[in-house]
């Protein structure tokens, strides 16, 4: 199969050209949509489960809500491990799933399971972001001259926030710090005693006040009318207003019984940047498997419309970390590595054969394989990070062409001195075409080998599972694609250039 191959390139010399341009193009597509990201995502497919179920202690958390979802999530298809935490008021059950369980199938069928608990009246369980433990691809703080804390909180929550989250990618975004502005209706016991009202009377009467009503619709001729309430509250005035109760015939308000003001929940923490000691910061989830230089683009344009168009005059919106600069210095970083590497192999072969030529056609396998290692993630769906790229060796790489090239250099120069003394005596000379054909057969085999026995290395790599496997596997399948990638170079184009660049060539000098 190897002489086949070898004739073939050697005969019709134009065929490796067109396998390394489409080689080099579909390379570089697939690095133009390739995810590159910083470091592997080693996390393995989990859901959360996020329960409130405010004022209770932590053992009624764990008895009435963690233990029953616990229950009902027993026994999900692919669940590999089950732990919960309960907290004051809070409960967080985290769900493990084995490896190659879809994200989306594996939270449509918790979110079956839930269903199914038995709760108390008014906890309603919700999922946390589809998104990993990595996934904080932004932060940043919202600022202004003489905004308060509770105003920057309210803008975060119902202005930037809902913003964002319409960039594509984005899993959700996490709001700390200000101020939460609450309206408070604070009752003054002694009016309330003295009106005969009870706080069930006023919990009940704001409980029903703020609703519209409808009221069908009402025909006349050929038209017909909708009929509704209105009761949504549009201020404190409207709160005010409501009526609690009844005494001797006259209507009891709100405001009768009670102070209604502007408040805020109570504070459990304080987010403070340099010198602003009361901050609003907001953290950016990335959605699981996205690209985090397509969604930090995209987020980026967002940020500077939400400053543009939508904040008030002096409120920003003020970046303090963003991953697009660790994913452009691993890529300068990684880079600049293989540069030097390239150049350092080329060198070495350079002062070890003397001949520029037989340094540039090895020089060629370099972009060829790290091109075809790209085109193969890329259709395998699998991303590009510091740890695979920094793993690429071109000593390595490159071990089958200079193998090539050294033997077909040498032979074809010994034996065309050979010629050259055969047909002074008459003797028929034997073509260059066939002196690289003849050469390349003697080492064919050899160089297959060895580069099969540095691919069989890396197999009990691919033989890792769950954190261990995601961690190193990129970087097997950007190796071992890069060396087949170098072999199918090798044993295609090199003999081609090699053929063109010994015409005319002079004998080699050996280097000392």
């Amino acid at each position: 199969m190897l002489d086949l191959l070898l004739r073939s390139c050697l005969k019709n010399r134009l065929a490796p050209f067109v396998l390394a341009a489409v080689l080099a193009c579909g390379g570089w597509y697939a690095f133009s949509q390739l995810t590159v990201e910083a470091f592997p995502d080693p996390t393995d497919t989990q859901v959360q489960i996020i329960t409130l179920f405010s004022g209770q202690p932590t053992e009624e958390v764990e008895r009435r809500v963690s233990i029953p979802l616990e229950r009902v999530l027993n026994g999900i298809p692919g669940l590999f491990r089950q732990r919960s935490v309960s907290l004051f008021g809070l409960s967080f059950v985290t769900l493990t799933f084995n490896d190659g369980v879809d994200p989306r199938l594996a939270r449509q069928q918790v979110l079956e399971r839930i269903a199914q608990a038995e709760l108390p009246e008014g906890v309603q369980p919700g999922l946390g972001p589809m998104a990993t433990p990595i996934g904080e691809v932004y932060r940043y703080t919202l600022d202004g001259g003489g905004a308060d804390p509770m105003t920057l909180r309210t803008l975060q929550d119902w202005q930037v926030r809902p913003q964002i989250l319409q960039v594509q990618g984005v899993a959700d975004v996490v709001s700390y710090g200000g101020l939460l502005k609450e309206f408070h209706v604070e009752p003054d016991p002694t009016r309330m005693a003295s009106l005969n009202v009870g706080l069930q009377d006023v919990f009940e009467a704001l409980k029903k006040a703020s609703d519209n009503a409808s009221g069908g619709y009402l025909e006349r001729g050929a038209e017909m009318f909708v009929i509704r309430s209105l009761g949504i509250f549009r201020d404190l005035g409207d709160i005010e207003q409501v009526r609690v109760a009844w005494h001797h015939g006259v209507p009891v308000t709100v405001k009768d019984v009670a102070t209604v003001r502007v408040g805020y929940a109570p504070r459990q923490g304080v987010v403070s940047r340099d010198a602003n000691e009361d901050a609003v910061e907001g953290i950016v989830l990335m959605r699981r498997g996205e690209n985090p230089s397509v969604v930090l683009a995209a987020l980026r344009d967002k940020i500077g419309d939400i400053n543009g168009r939508i904040l008030p005059k002096g409120i920003a919106v003020t970046p303090f970390y963003d991953r697009t600069e660790l994913v452009d210095t691993t890529l300068h970083t990684v880079f600049h590595n293989l540069v030097e590497g390239a150049f350092l192999v080329v060198l070495v072969l350079f002062l070890f054969m003397l001949s520029v030529r037989a340094s540039l056609i090895v020089a060629a396998v370099i972009p060829l394989s790290l091109l075809a290692s790209f085109l193969y993630l890329h259709l395998r769906g699998l991303s590009a990070n510091l740890l695979s790229m920094g793993a690429v060796d071109f000593g390595i790489i490159v071990d089958g062409a200079v193998i090539l090239v050294e033997h077909l250099f040498h032979r074809a120069a010994t034996q065309g001195a050979a010629d050259h003394g055969a047909a002074a005596h008459g003797a028929a000379a034997e073509t260059l075409e066939a002196r690289i054909l003849g050469a390349a057969r003697e080492v064919a085999k050899p160089t297959l080998f060895s580069l099969l026995i540095i691919i069989a290395a890396y197999i009990p790599i691919f033989s890792l599972q769950r954190v261990e496997g995601r961690i190193f596997s990129p970087m097997a399948n950007t190796v071992v694609s890069a060396l087949v990638g170098a072999l199918l170079v090798s044993f295609t184009l090199v003999p081609v250039l090699s053929l063109y660049a010994l015409r005319n060539a002079r004998p080699l000098r050996e280097s000392p």
